[in-house]
């Protein structure tokens, strides 16, 4: 899940620097003959149950974003099995609580059975249930499990992912726990930033200040200065970082007393890492980040939902809670929480697309997959180079602009606009196995959009 964030759709801040340079370096390519329909040569992707047994189909199934099926194929497993697929899809669907119920009593027995594909599932998700739900030193004592036990298994892509937590989580680990107090939902206005992301009114420790706004951040983080400013205790141990613009970044950890969003929603004890003003400003533009609002601050929320005339909704947890028995709302489309992406099923079931959400991301692209099966549709057409907006240096790829693409979120069909459609993988399973990367130039088109975890539904509304 973040602002400049998860491997390769770490987009935000840093998306800015490339996007501008990408645009500019675009180059027209001689048309080339589309590649095949699905079945004709296409690449090919996990899913299939062909030859293998029934728990490595699952692990396919699970790989490939996958998780309708998966549920539909726990009950082939041994109990023990399907108990670890069910933690997983616990973790999947936002639900750290009982993933740590089915999880935690089979970490002993995978660890000593060695088999390190059952135990890297296993202690990624486990670690990211205590990430989520707070407990910074469980989730440190995870993730450097992972990292001692299995380092040789892990993929560049894995090790990208993880090397935040990983290197972060230490400093915060003796941190007290951040408390909400109660509030009603809200409105509130905001502002787009020269990057074209959107800066929230927040106080720190009752000042005034803006901050980026990243629903899939997995930290709040916050510039040196400003932390000065308000007086914040700065750790002295410190980590160095490169996932997070693909430079090194020293970072350190600090706990905000209290933190208010909009002068309503108020948090004590807020963990926030520290890093330097130069490392997050952006001089073409002028902009400095002073902060970003991650996850870790929007879990106080049942959902939050972002419009097009500059307004924010933001319903507290405490909302929901207090209704007997609250009516679930499950239009839209299904998200889920896999690793450090948000997943969208996009489409109508049983066919539906998985794609990323990058919500801090400036730039929407479509990935090869996609592109395998609409081939025909870019017949004629001239290619392009385009570079990926991402921490992770890629070499342009050639691609083709699509003028308008329709998405199904749910019952909502809404067209967006002017999309890079890839026409190759690019070696990264992150990007090759999703449909495409949705940023905030596609959401931009709609008349707002939300996020409601409380159902794990993302609905728009259209154009």
């Amino acid at each position: 899940m973040g602002a400049v964030h998860r491997g390769t759709s770490r987009g935000a801040a840093w998306a800015a620097i490339v996007v501008a340079s990408s645009l500019a370096a675009q180059q027209a390519l001689p048309p080339q003959p589309p590649q095949q329909q699905p079945g004709a040569g296409a690449q090919v992707h996990t899913g299939s149950s062909s030859g293998i047994t029934a728990e490595v189909h699952v692990q396919n199934l699970l790989a490939d974003h996958q998780f309708f099926r998966v549920q539909s194929e726990l009950d082939q497993l041994p109990p023990e099995q399907a108990q670890l697929y069910r933690g997983i899809l616990a973790n999947r669907n936002n639900n750290p609580k009982e993933s740590i119920q089915l999880l935690e009593p089979l970490v002993d027995k995978v660890a000593a059975g060695g088999d390190p594909v059952h135990e890297k599932l296993l202690r990624k998700a486990l670690a990211e249930d205590y990430l989520r739900d707070g407990d910074f030193s469980k989730a440190a004592t995870q993730y450097q499990a992972l990292e001692s036990r299995l380092q040789g298994s892990l993929s560049r892509d894995e090790r990208d992912e993880i090397e935040m937590p990983l290197k972060l989580l230490p400093l915060a680990a003796a941190n007290p726990p951040m408390t909400v107090d109660p509030c009603d939902s809200f409105m509130l206005q905001v502002s787009k930033n020269p990057l074209g992301l959107i800066d929230i009114p927040v106080f720190v420790d009752a000042r005034p200040h803006t901050w980026m706004l990243d629903p899939t951040a997995p930290f709040n983080m916050i510039a040196r200065s400003l932390a000065r400013e308000v007086g914040l205790k700065i750790s002295d141990e410190s980590a160095i970082i490169h996932s997070l613009t693909g430079k090194d970044m020293q970072v350190h950890s600090t706990v905000i007393p209290r933190f208010t969003i909009g002068g309503r929603l108020t948090f004590h004890n807020v963990t926030a890492f520290v890093f330097d003003d130069a490392d997050y400003s952006f001089a073409q533009s002028r902009y400095k980040v002073q902060g970003v609002l991650g996850y870790p601050a929007l879990s106080a929320l049942s959902s939050l939902a972002i419009s097009d005339n500059a307004t924010v909704e933001l319903q507290p947890v405490r909302q929901i809670k207090t209704q007997d028995k609250p009516v679930p709302n499950y239009d839209g489309a299904r998200f889920f929480l896999d690793g450090d992406q948000i997943i969208v099923a996009l489409g109508l079931a049983p066919n539906e697309q998985m794609f990323a959400l990058d919500a801090a991301g400036q730039q929407t692209y479509f990935t090869s997959r996609y592109f395998d099966e609409h081939a025909v549709e870019f017949a004629g057409q001239k290619q392009e180079l385009f570079t990926i907006p991402s921490a992770r240096p890629f070499p342009p790829q050639p691609a083709y602009m699509a003028e308008t693409l329709p998405l199904q979120f749910g019952s909502s069909k809404v067209d967006v606009h002017f999309i890079q459609v890839l026409t190759q993988p690019v070696g990264s399973a992150a990007l090759d196995d999703v449909y495409g990367v949705l940023g905030v130039d596609a959401l931009d088109q709609l008349r707002g959009y939300t996020f409601d975890y409380q159902n794990m539904r993302f609905r728009v509304s259209g154009q």
